[in-house]
């Protein structure tokens, strides 16, 4: 028997199950697919290696959330570079937006103006983003659904700043209108870009401090490890197994029975017993695997945000050197038009691996992504020939727009594919292909998000589908919470070992 199973082999789930394991509790993850990473994850093809989901890695230097994961499991990443940046094409002017705080501040004055009310506004997002990534760093958790959590929150945020939490049931729209820039189309348009790319919401919705943390990641420290989303997970799917811990692969749960201290789990291959369970997948499918009381627990969740589910595209080029050559950023983040609504294709992401990182690519080449959210109905209901049709259009169409950045982009392709809500559902086992959890609204984040714990004892969520939603980082922070929770119940053999060796009577009592 394990002391946690780990259902689900994303970045949330196998970060806790490294959590756990270096704190002495024996773990196992197990994951559907034949590798470790879900949406943040890898495959290889002709010698390249194409990041599917996540490219980047947020807040991961030192003092950071990313960064206290590696402290707390001992990873060291190989070759890990730091991103100056990203550069934003919007349909009448290019903006660059910096890693360093002081040059984005010049930047976004010279690109969106520099009147009273923008710098008033500005200082509201930096106030908020300096204030609330403090308080992700600090471990901050939400919901608050004890007198500790609240405490935890207070302590998290600071007494000094506690006053902000009022901007929680504000979105980017409000804040734009009280600031009289509502109408300022290229400032609402790059806003707008970024808080779909990064929470998953709009601007008019999404939650107004979560919006602040999105629009700041770079300043936060983007990096990315040699050879991408493939080095980091080699990187930690080593030392997640040196810890001791277990990655069984291909491993599709079927169902889960039982009950905290005899949780026994049921896979395509094998039968497994836990002492204590973490669900690392989406809530409605971890409600359709999991043990009746979970269902019960989540289905108010899944009701209320079915409809608040979304997709992507993307499509994965490996390309000549000279397709990509002499840009100074390797990350560009696109919008073709003010007008028309967000998501396939109007807003898009481009990134290519770092020039000279053979690990991405053979000498000569670079792996490029470029992804665009999309809704999910489109997709589903078509034919074969339909789909194959659809799918070939999505892919010429992105690349044709993502050449205002690279003219030249896959005339040449050694690789060219094409990943659509179908290939998520096929390769990460999501329910309908949804990637990036719900779509964040005032209603469904922060106090209203679905929590780790649901109240099922000795069971426990994370992931994109639970607070703090999706991301590398948010994944980072959701699973120090679950890993703290675990340990809380569970007992920490760390600090038992501890204060064993400062016991004087240790040695008559292990002769006793």
């Amino acid at each position: 028997m394990y002391d946690v199973a780990v259902v689900g082999g994303g970045l949330a789930g196998v970060a806790t199950a490294a959590r756990l394991q270096a704190r002495g509790l024996s773990t196992v993850v197990l994951e559907a697919h034949g590798r470790l990473g879900g949406c943040a994850g890898f495959y290889r093809r002709r010698g390249f290696s194409f990041d599917v989901g996540a490219t980047t890695l947020v807040d991961f230097g030192p003092g950071g959330v990313g960064g206290e994961f590696l402290e707390a499991v001992g990873l060291d990443l190989p070759g890990r570079e730091d991103l100056p940046g990203y550069l934003a094409w919007l349909p009448d002017r290019r903006v660059t937006l910096h890693r360093d705080p002081s040059a984005w501040a010049v930047e976004r004055a010279r690109a969106f103006g520099d009147t009273p009310a923008h710098r008033a506004f500005w200082r509201l997002l930096d106030r908020l983003a300096a204030v609330f990534w403090r308080a992700s760093r600090r471990g901050a958790k939400l919901p608050i659904q004890s007198p500790a959590d609240a405490i935890r929150a207070v302590r998290a945020v600071g007494l000094r700043d506690l006053a902000l939490v009022r901007h929680l049931n504000r979105t980017m729209a409000d804040a734009l209108a009280a600031s009289g820039l509502a109408d300022g189309r290229p400032l609402r348009g790059l806003l707008a870009m970024l808080i779909e790319d990064t929470v998953h919401g709009t601007l008019e919705r999404a939650p107004l401090i979560n919006a602040a943390l999105g629009i700041t990641i770079r300043g936060a420290g983007l990096s990315r490890a040699r050879g991408g989303m493939r080095g980091f997970w080699t990187a930690l799917a080593e030392r997640y197994r040196a810890l001791g811990g277990d990655a069984r692969l291909g491993r599709a749960v079927e169902r889960i029975e039982g009950r905290e201290g005899s949780w026994r789990i049921q896979t395509r291959r094998d039968r497994l017993t836990a002492a204590r369970l973490v669900m690392a997948v989406p809530p409605a499918l971890a409600a359709a695997i999991g043990p009746p009381q979970l269902a019960e627990a989540l289905a108010p969740w899944i009701r209320r945000d079915a409809g608040a589910m979304g997709g992507a595209m993307a499509v994965y080029l490996g390309v000549p050197e000279s397709e990509v050559a002499g840009r100074e950023f390797t990350h560009h983040q696109l919008l073709q038009d003010y007008g028309r609504p967000l998501g396939d294709g109007n807003n898009m992401f481009v990134s290519a691996s770092s020039p000279g990182d053979v690990e991405s690519a053979p000498p000569g080449c670079r792996a490029v992504m470029i992804s665009t959210h999309c809704e999910l109905g489109p997709w589903e209901g078509l034919s074969d020939d339909e789909y194959a049709a659809r799918k070939r259009e999505a892919g010429d169409r992105l690349v044709g727009l993502a050449r205002r950045v690279y003219p030249e982009l896959g005339r040449r392709a050694l690789v060219f594919e094409v990943a659509t809500p179908r290939s998520y559902a096929r390769f990460t086992g999501r329910p309908r292909g949804a990637v990036g959890g719900t779509r964040l609204t005032v209603a469904n984040a922060n106090q209203n998000a679905a929590p780790n714990d649901v109240g099922v004892p000795g069971l426990w969520l994370v992931g994109d589908g639970t607070w703090p939603g999706l991301g590398t980082v948010a994944c980072c922070l959701g699973s120090r919470n679950v890993a703290e929770a675990v340990l809380a119940r569970a007992g920490d053999p760390f600090k038992a070992r501890r204060r064993a060796s400062r016991c004087p009577l240790r040695p008559v009592l292990a002769r006793g």
